[in-house]
């Protein structure tokens, strides 16, 4: 009852320095237009018009101001005559009764007053001149000091820019420059997303939100003596969610949360890192318990002493020793967590990783076919899908594709069904946002001469062949001749998802690989540069089987690659000049060898791959369907490969995983 008695609170206007200069600003018109005077200007006439009105008698009196300007005061006679009635006004102020009337300028007083006594005597008037000096003292001081005002403001806007428009304060922005950037998201904060919203990762979900349960109830673990964690690096490949599990950490844990990026400590003044490290740890402290969240974390953790070339003072490496001392420092930092995200863990520095800084290495991997399904739920809550679309079935279509790919082949989806205006999302509109991401935009205008195409035809015909009579060779799905991207021609196919890849499968893959160039031997007896992106991938898997793997003879189970990052051969290559030619002699013998085998594959089925080409010639677009039609059932076929291919446009795909040598069977021509 008590908190609806309470009455809501009236939000008071803050205090804004804007209004003193605006303040100024009115009073200083105000003077220019008072003129030390009236505020009610006469009206400006001639001197043959004074005249006039002299000889008239309509003049009682005149002030000359300065010896240039003559005020003419009229008869309360003069002022009934309707010629003097004045109907228009040069003052947006009312004029008083004892204001002049009338004024002009004159050029030499002497002659004026010549002129006026003429007039005078002949008239026989009584007129009189009255000389007058007029001084506006506080306009002078206020147009005198205006250039000092105008460069104090213009340095005041200066400094409010540089210091990038950081929050006001004692001392004007120009003071804040060191304070901290960071965002706080607290329990006034809406922000809505929870654990629900983030699909897969169950392992790094526990992770974190054990620390979060941690906060909200700290007993239940200080009872056994434990201690709360001091911070938990999350580690994964760009689109794997890192971003995302934080957001929901601010969502779900109701303490104070403070987020930034790790840029936001970096600033052209020096000591301006260090500075807004140590404001946003007392901000954090006296909120505690709160949680620090810093994305990107590698643009300042990055290790020490590596590249200096200059040896100067490193703004950089003063700011992260102030962070590697707060977080775990001299000084007590009680229940305040520290949570990072980085794609680029192996160049973090040694001391920043080991435990009592980040006490946890949170590693986020690429989702697995179950967790792509869970993914797919949660971005077709918002979409108007048909009910008949199978998530499971998508899931197996997009291997190798990141949470952030699985969203954006959702939204490419919406936008395809609306722009053939659909009422709601279909399968075919997945399959073809996942060609559109992974193949490029179709260009179906792109002008290609007959003999090209014949032998982009038969460059990607021959991929197709050579990858259905191999075994370990991932399986086909569709292969098209309609230029895409960059690409002439593409071959799509879905390769099964393994954690260890053997050398007869590596091999088989490089001989699909190079069936397209294989095939432009067999047919045309000539190649072409149509071949090139399959020779780079073919080139990369060759080295990186002799070099990396040890999976040659010659050279021995040895490995040239360091997982850490940290090279310790600088510019040099960490072997002898004899083995980096046994290297390359190993490479070019594996890379012929496999376009040797190509080649022999291709001429024991030169009919069946004219066949193909000439299907594909004449329909640009041809499935699983028509290989079977012509070869006839995949010798090699695995029951997960049989997945129902009925539409079209069917696109089944996968992502390049270079490291893992998973790659995206395309070829390129």
């Amino acid at each position: 009852m008590a908190d609806e008695n309470k009455k809501p609170e009236l939000k008071k206007p803050k205090f804004n320095q804007n209004w003193i200069f605006g303040a100024i600003i009115i009073v200083f018109l105000g003077l220019m237009l008072s003129g030390g005077g009236s505020w009610s200007q006469p009206k400006k006439i001639t001197q043959s018009k004074f005249e006039n009105y002299l000889r008239n008698g309509d003049v009682e009196k005149i002030d000359v101001v300065n010896d240039k300007i003559v005020k003419v005061y009229l008869t309360s006679e003069a002022k009934t005559k309707e010629i003097h009635s004045r109907k228009k006004t040069n003052s947006i102020f009312p004029a008083n009764a004892g204001d002049a009337n009338y004024q002009f300028q004159i050029g030499d007083l002497q002659n004026f007053e010549k002129k006026f006594d003429e007039i005078k005597q002949e008239e026989n008037l009584t007129t009189d001149i009255v000389p007058v000096s007029d001084s506006n003292m506080m306009g002078e001081i206020l147009i005198s000091l205006l250039p000092f005002v105008i460069i104090i403001g213009i340095w005041i806007f200066i400094m409010r820019r540089m210091s990038g428009g950081a929050g006001g304060g004692p001392g004007g922005q120009i003071f804040n420059i060191g304070k901290s950037k960071a965002k706080l998201f607290d329990q006034k904060t809406d922000v809505k997303t929870t654990f629900k919203d983030v699909a897969g990762l169950e392992g790094a979900k526990e992770e974190v939100q054990e620390i979060v349960d941690f906060l909200k109830k700290p007993e239940k673990y200080t009872a056994l003596g434990g201690k709360i964690p001091k911070g938990a690096i999350l580690v994964g490949l760009p689109g794997t969610g890192k971003t995302l599990l934080a957001k929901a950490v601010a969502g779900e844990a109701h303490v104070p949360f403070f987020s930034l990026s790790g840029s936001d400590f970096v600033e052209m003044f020096v000591g301006v890192g260090a500075s807004r490290v140590r404001d946003l740890f007392k901000q954090a402290k006296e909120k505690a318990p709160s949680i620090i969240f810093i994305d990107e974390i590698d643009a300042i953790g990055r290790a020490r002493g590596k590249n200096n070339m200059s040896g100067s003072n490193d703004e950089r490496e003063n700011t992260l020793n102030q962070l590697l001392t707060e977080m775990d420092g001299f000084g007590s930092n009680s229940n305040v967590i520290v949570l990072a995200a980085t794609n680029r863990a192996d160049v973090l520095d040694k001391a920043l990783m080991r435990a009592g800084r980040f006490d946890r290495q949170i590693y986020i991997d690429l989702p697995d076919i179950r967790e792509r399904k869970e993914i797919f739920e949660v971005h077709l809550r918002p979409l108007k899908i048909d009910k008949k679309l199978d998530t499971e079935f998508l899931s197996k279509q997009t291997p190798g594709f990141s949470g952030a790919d699985i969203a954006n082949v959702c939204n490419e989806a919406a936008l395809i069904a609306a722009r053939n205006d659909k009422k709601q999302v279909e399968k075919q509109d997945f399959l073809d946002a996942v060609d559109r991401i992974v193949g490029g935009l179709e260009k179906k205008n792109k002008i290609i001469a007959p003999d090209e195409k014949k032998s982009v035809a038969f460059h990607e015909a021959g991929h197709a062949t050579v990858s259905w009579m191999l075994e370990h060779a991932a399986p086909l799905v569709k292969v098209t001749i309609v230029p895409r991207g960059k690409s002439l021609g593409a071959a799509w196919y879905l390769p099964e998802e393994r954690q260890i890849v053997k050398t007869d499968q590596m091999l088989d893959e490089m001989c699909a690989t190079l069936g397209g160039r294989a095939a432009e031997k067999v047919i045309f007896n000539e190649i072409s540069t149509g071949a090139l992106n399959d020779l780079e991938k073919v080139t990369k898997q060759a080295r990186a089987m002799i070099t990396i793997y040890g999976l040659n003879d010659k050279i021995g189970n040895i490995t040239y690659y360091d997982s850490s990052g940290q090279n310790e051969y600088g510019f040099t290559k960490p072997y002898s000049e004899k083995t980096a030619e046994l290297i390359d002699k190993e490479i070019s013998i594996l890379i012929e060898t496999q376009y040797q085998r190509a080649i022999k594959i291709l001429e024991d089925n030169k009919e069946k791959l004219t066949e193909l080409a000439n299907v594909l010639l004449e329909k640009e677009v041809i499935f699983k369907d028509n290989l079977e039609e012509i070869f006839g059932p995949r010798p090699f076929a695995k029951k997960e490969e049989e997945v129902p291919v009925k539409e079209k446009n069917t696109v089944e795909n996968k992502k390049e995983e270079t490291e893992k040598d998973q790659e995206e069977e395309t070829s390129t021509t």
